[in-house]
């Protein structure tokens, strides 16, 4: 199955977090497949101030359901010392499953689609890079959802090798 993983960090060292939750989401999952997207700097939505983001996208395919998935993505960020204390607040790492192939769950534990990736510079910016040709459940073309803007939500690259906490 192809999942859509958002990955995001402003605790810490958040590049050096991303990065390792990449290799471990492609690991964990034994991934016959994987795209990944550059790594971009994003002011935070939503919660308490904070510092800005480290986001990217994995696209992988996997044999595992998306229970499973979701409770490898959940270890992974408590390997990345992730508390969950303040809703929207900062952290370490952030792992969310936006697309699960074309599963539709209204789970409480896994909405999906994720219910705000179409809202999310962070999460459509990143996964068009790597599928610019990608839809998303209920919500049409990503190319659209993108041009249509998001106001208050800055989101730039980070060039390679630049590291913006080096």
């Amino acid at each position: 199955m192809r999942y859509v993983i958002a990955i995001g960090s402003n605790l810490g060292e958040p590049e050096a977090s991303v990065r390792r939750a990449m290799e471990a989401v492609e690991s964990r999952l034994e991934s016959s497949f994987s795209r990944r997207s550059s790594l971009y700097r994003t002011e935070p939505v939503g919660g308490p101030e904070q510092p800005d983001y480290v986001n990217a996208v994995i696209v992988v395919e996997a044999d595992a359901d998306p229970v499973n998935v979701l409770r490898t993505l959940h270890e992974i960020e408590a390997q990345e010392g992730r508390v969950r204390d303040v809703r929207w607040g900062p952290r370490t790492l952030d792992l969310d499953v936006i697309v699960a192939g074309e599963t539709v769950s209204e789970d409480p534990d896994l909405l999906l689609p994720h219910p705000r990736a179409h809202e999310r510079a962070f999460v459509l910016v990143p996964w068009h890079e790597v599928e610019p040709d990608a839809i998303l459940g209920g919500h049409g073309p990503i190319t659209a959802l993108i041009e249509r803007g998001f106001p208050g939500q800055a989101i730039e690259v980070i060039p390679s090798g630049e590291g913006m906490w080096s």
